[in-house]
């Protein structure tokens, strides 16, 4: 290891001489500078030092001056004051401007050979704090980011895992073979333009993706009866809103978007189901969904009917705004084009297209 290199400012030549020689006795380096001025020339150089030891009384530039410029530029290198003058005061002042130690003239080898020792750690203490401090938040820093792609894998095998079940809920109810991904989209899109967060996007994303999931409980005979329900079966489906929410509601990361499930039947003006909720009381995201799902159901077809034009479906949720829908998020559907919805409608059919084809070759390959 290199030995420590001390600058020693004096401008008396043998008491710089005394004082290189004391500490090349004890395995140090020394270079010497006869004023403020020359010591700052050398350490400007590029030369580097461990300490600079200074006498306080120069010419040109004094040893205060020193301590101040050296301390702004060179700001982990302690300074030693030397001086004659034996004054409280003028030792304080120099602590003050940033020494670390002061010598009284005339001094023993020892006590010079301790107080530069002192220094010297003092300074290798700093800088192994400063690079453990580096690291560490360098660490911290790469752990953070360990962690954050690690929620965004596991948030994205959540989602995989959710469009699977999805799909599997349009498999079980072909009616409506592709609704909860398109309506997912049109729920995204207006909640974008309300201004929404977007974490908040994804919860109601997930909420309006997983809205029917409790139909999975109804029985096949009722929910794929192709004539009109009785009023047992129109009861127990409208179970399929609670049994959804009870689905979900202990799943961690889907409790906020059980409660857009639980309530996506609600009607703005208090005559919905299950709960008869009002106004705001509603979530949010159930509202926004309200009118998403509204708009899907009249512009897909249906057994009864075949898809009704868009301006339809708008007419219709004007006509029910106060009532069915809540009026803001009503207004805020309106101020958007029609083209969101038609181009929004094309890619999710374009992506349910290629999910049947893939079943079919599935079918061909089990025969």
């Amino acid at each position: 290891m290199a030995p420590d290199r001390i600058l020693v400012v004096d401008d008396e030549e043998p008491i710089r001489e005394i004082v290189c020689s004391m500490l090349n006795s004890a395995g140090y380096t020394c270079s010497q500078a006869s004023s403020g001025l020359e010591a700052l020339a050398v350490l400007q150089s590029g030369e580097e030092f461990e300490l600079v030891l200074s006498d306080l009384m120069m010419a040109e530039l004094d040893g205060i001056g020193l301590l101040e410029r050296t301390k702004e530029q060179f700001p982990d290198m302690p300074v030693i004051m030397v001086t004659a003058v034996h004054d409280i005061s003028v030792a304080l002042a120099v602590i003050r401007n940033g020494a670390y130690d002061y010598l009284l003239k005339p001094f023993e080898r020892e006590q010079l050979l301790a107080t530069a020792r002192r220094a010297l750690e003092n300074r290798r203490l700093r800088m192994e704090n400063r690079a453990y401090q580096t690291n560490l938040e360098t660490l911290v820093a790469a752990r953070t980011e360990q962690l954050r792609q690690a929620m965004q894998d596991l948030e994205r095998s959540y989602d995989i895992t959710l469009e699977a079940l999805g799909d599997a809920l349009d498999l079980k109810d072909a009616e409506t073979e592709g609704h909860s991904k398109r309506v997912t989209a049109f729920t995204i899109a207006i909640a974008r333009a309300i201004g929404m967060p977007h974490d908040r996007i994804k919860v109601i994303a997930r909420g309006a993706f997983l809205h029917d999931v409790g139909k999975m409980a109804i029985p096949d005979a009722i929910l794929r009866k192709p004539g009109k329900l009785n009023e047992a079966e129109v009861a127990i489906m409208r179970e399929h809103c609670a049994r959804g929410f009870q689905m979900l509601r202990k799943i961690p990361f889907l409790q906020e978007a059980a409660d857009i499930v639980y309530s996506h039947q609600e009607r703005w003006d208090g005559t919905g189901y299950p709960r008869a909720l009002k106004g705001e009381q509603i979530p949010l995201g159930a509202r926004i969904f309200a009118v998403a799902d509204t708009l899907d159901a009249i512009c897909s077809d249906r057994p009864y009917r075949p898809a009704q034009p868009f301006s339809i479906a708008r007419e219709e949720i004007v006509l029910w705004s106060g009532r069915q829908f809540d009026p803001r998020v009503v207004e805020t559907f309106l101020s958007m084009p029609e083209s969101i919805w038609r181009d929004l409608r094309h890619e999710i059919n374009v992506q349910v297209e290629q999910f049947s084809e893939f079943q079919k070759l599935s079918k061909v390959a089990e025969r």
